[in-house]
């Protein structure tokens, strides 16, 4: 059996506006194992960054992670202070690649100096040593080493997206978090983002949380996917699951939205409504005011998760029983 890396139980994390509260990520639980692969997709604003900034434990203000656990080897990091959690866990154990490589860049500052700085801080590096061992990661990630001296507005879009990759991976964590880590770049660039990524988890065996809202991406290296909506996981199963037999309405939405390149030319299917307000999110399913599927139960019950299939598991009336 794979070895289990990190357990995430009834996460809640909420923002406290002036509107009221924002319940972003709402009893969400998965568990990921050494050196699988996990998607989490949805549409914008489902909670997947918030989900990925809970772990990384950099939740912005005004959000607070109000309840769960994350049991990360064994531990619950949520029970650690912010210094032992920066000093034990940030980026030695669990590191993240932002969805922004602009804005996470410092851009006064070199390419060299941002990762070194890694080096010299957690591993007591030398500056020469630091810069070193940045000139490995930045072969190992397709890109010349005589890129350190260069700023990040001197780099592509995709440039920058890989030194974030390769700084993710600086200290070799067992888990890296990646999100959104292709928005705002073009088909070919996108593919060598995901070709660097497929290469370091087969040599590495480093653990992955894909978060994207783009399903194809997911497919081609995901093990597990897990479909959020409006804070909650609604399901969640292997990639075959997810792709080849999807179960939830919202799921078989997505799934039909995308184009197909082969085949009988269709008129692409599209989800009525929008994305609920999080402050009052729908009684009962969330997902019931856009459901073709909706009967009595959806309006006024939450639906339970229940397994359809061995390791196949979807929070839908249509399977549940009352």
């Amino acid at each position: 059996m794979s070895e289990v890396l990190m357990r995430v139980e009834g996460l809640k994390t909420y923002f406290y506006t002036a509107r009221g509260i924002v319940k972003a990520v709402d009893n969400v639980s998965f568990t990921l194992n050494r050196g699988e692969v996990l998607g989490l997709a949805g549409e914008s604003g489902c909670g997947k960054s918030t989900t990925a900034y809970s772990i990384i434990r950099l939740v912005p203000p005004p959000g607070r992670i109000v309840g769960g656990r994350i049991v990360f080897e064994g531990q619950d990091i949520l029970k650690m202070s912010s210094e032992e959690y920066r000093r034990k866990i940030r980026w030695k154990k669990i590191s993240m690649i932002f969805q922004g490589a602009m804005n996470a860049l410092n851009p006064v500052l070199s390419i060299g100096d941002q990762m070194a700085e890694v080096f010299m801080i957690h591993k007591g590096m030398s500056k020469k040593e630091a810069l070193e061992e940045s000139a490995k990661l930045l072969s190992m990630v397709g890109i010349d080493p005589k890129r350190l001296r260069s700023y990040p507005h001197e780099l592509s879009g995709g440039m920058k997206q890989r030194v974030m990759i390769a700084m993710a991976l600086a200290l070799n964590p067992p888990l890296v978090i990646a999100d959104e880590p292709t928005t705002a770049l073009d088909v070919v660039v996108q593919a060598q983002v995901m070709n660097v990524l497929k290469k370091l988890q087969k040599e590495y065996k480093v653990s992955i949380i894909l978060i994207t809202h783009d399903l194809s991406l997911i497919a081609e290296i995901a093990d597990k996917v897990a479909i959020m909506y409006a804070g909650k996981i609604v399901e969640f199963g292997t990639a075959e699951h997810i792709y080849l037999n999807p179960q939830h309405p919202y799921t078989r939405g997505l799934l039909a939205s995308i184009p197909r390149i082969r085949g009988e030319i269709k008129k692409l299917e599209w989800i009525p409504g929008i994305p609920p307000d999080l402050v009052a999110p729908p009684r009962g399913c969330r997902f019931h005011p856009r459901c073709k599927y909706k009967f009595e139960p959806c309006d006024k019950e939450e639906p339970p998760m229940v397994e359809v299939e061995p390791g196949h598991y979807v929070a839908c009336w249509l399977y549940a029983k009352r």
